[in-house]
């Protein structure tokens, strides 16, 4: 993987996340395949209109801030995983971690299968 790719692939995150705060729906084609897959807690997305619709009507952070991002070349495929900081309505924090195959298009490169796991928190004592 060349130096463009890895580039390309830095970006992917920062668009998805300014994507969902716009709650610009329309425009997820630009992550994800028409097919892709996106397991969130409790539930499977299968394709690209399922995701847009959950994404409807689900109840999103204000704010992505997405880092921690890397990338990975595996027998299996290419791996890219990054965090999510994201800010509330009510102002609290939330967190969780992405773990997405992407697969190299002629548009650009897109999520193939999306994994969310948000970030347990503990109550302290």
């Amino acid at each position: 993987m060349d130096l463009a790719d890895r580039l390309a692939l830095g970006e992917l995150p920062a668009r998805y996340g300014d994507l969902i705060d716009d709650r610009n729906w329309r425009d997820l084609d630009q992550i994800f395949l028409a097919d892709a897959t996106f397991e969130i807690p409790g539930q499977v997305l299968d394709g690209l209109a399922e995701i847009r619709a959950f994404m409807v009507q689900a109840r999103h952070p204000r704010t992505h801030i997405m880092t921690n991002i890397y990338v990975d070349e595996t027998p299996d495929g290419v791996i890219l995983r990054f965090r999510l900081v994201g800010m509330r309505p009510d102002g609290r924090i939330s967190s969780g971690r992405y773990r997405d195959v992407v697969v190299r298009r002629p548009d650009g490169w897109r999520v193939a299968r999306r994994v969310f796991t948000a970030t347990p928190y503990e109550e302290s004592a």
